[in-house]
């Protein structure tokens, strides 16, 4: 068996993977190891993720619109008369006058609101995976020869299992 948390071996000296180096003398009766572990610092930022921009623009089209509309028109008809005698005299110039109407397309323009575009932002909670591998240390209980070893109850019983 090898060395008791590198105290009591046969080496001067021990390498560990923490470069802690102790030097162990024959007449040393007791020492102390540290054990080390990383944990995970998560914090998280802000950053921006893009942007969405609402705008509007002009598009023409041209439309046909068929519009009834009415107008007035003249109708001039010659009935013949028999050659009939009359008692009126000719007249050097006589003028009936009809007013005639027609209807005229006029054509406005106005606007009005055909819709209403609104955008708003909201948080949406998810969960992303982080994966890192951490390093722990583990003490190992080696020993050369016959030595006991005698636990306070701290959990060493069973360390190189561990």
């Amino acid at each position: 068996m090898g060395d008791f948390l590198g105290l009591f071996g046969d080496d001067k000296t021990s390498n560990q993977d923490n470069d802690t180096q102790l030097t162990n003398q024959d007449n040393q009766s007791s020492g102390t190891i540290q054990l080390h572990k990383e944990e995970l610092d998560i914090t998280k930022n802000n950053v921006g993720a893009g942007e969405v921009v609402l705008s509007k623009d002009v598009v023409e089209e041209q439309k046909t619109i068929d519009v009834p509309v009415m107008h007035e028109e003249v109708v001039i008809k010659r009935t013949p008369i028999n050659n009939e005698r009359s008692d009126q005299s000719i007249i050097s110039e006589e003028t009936i006058r009809i007013p005639v109407t027609e209807e005229k397309v006029e054509v406005n323009k106005y606007t009005v609101t055909t819709e209403e575009i609104s955008a708003s932002k909201r948080q949406v909670q998810e969960t992303q995976q982080v994966q890192e591998t951490l390093k722990h240390e583990n003490a190992h209980v080696n020993t050369t020869g016959s030595v006991d070893i005698v636990t306070d109850g701290t959990g060493f019983e069973d360390i190189n299992n561990s």
